[in-house]
């Protein structure tokens, strides 16, 4: 019983003589990659991450602890253990979960390191919004006289 047609053939044969010719544009195609620059979530903090003895790691120097459901991806964005990266500093962007933890981690590629968060500025339009709306209450030192004390209206 045989099953092949020649209409079967015929489909492979135009398939492997068309292979030879999308070769090329494929080869240029993965020439020009660049690093992947991943989008963080708004809550995302930029910080300095040392793995001591997992969960123990230091968040900018001070001691803090993983969440038992940690999820660390590296530079290209594959999952990786706590322990393959103990002792090295890494450059990161993180999040906590509900009881302040580190939950998510992000190892941040050269790419990524460059590029700024919105408020990371220091600076600029965001920085003057802020400025606008401090809440910090007014202060007395005790030495301000009396007709230049802040005012608080009466209800």
């Amino acid at each position: 019983m045989n099953r092949c047609t020649n209409a079967f053939f015929g489909g492979l044969l135009a398939f492997v003589a068309a292979a030879p010719f999308s070769l090329p544009v494929a080869a240029q195609q993965a020439d020009e990659v660049k690093p992947n620059v991943r989008q963080f979530p708004k809550e995302a903090k930029r910080s300095e991450l040392v793995i001591l003895v997992p969960p123990t790691v230091t968040v900018d120097g001070k001691e803090d602890r993983m969440s038992p459901g940690v999820r660390i991806r590296d530079a290209n964005n594959n999952l990786v253990l706590s322990g393959t990266l103990a002792g090295q500093k890494l450059p990161i962007r993180y999040t906590r979960d509900n009881i302040g933890l580190v939950h998510q981690v992000w190892v941040l590629n050269p790419e990524e390191a460059r590029q700024k968060m919105p408020g990371e500025d220091g600076g600029g339009i965001l920085s003057n919004i802020r400025s606008m709306f401090d809440t910090t209450p007014p202060t007395d030192d005790g030495n301000t006289p009396y007709n230049q004390l802040p005012s608080y209206r009466q209800q």
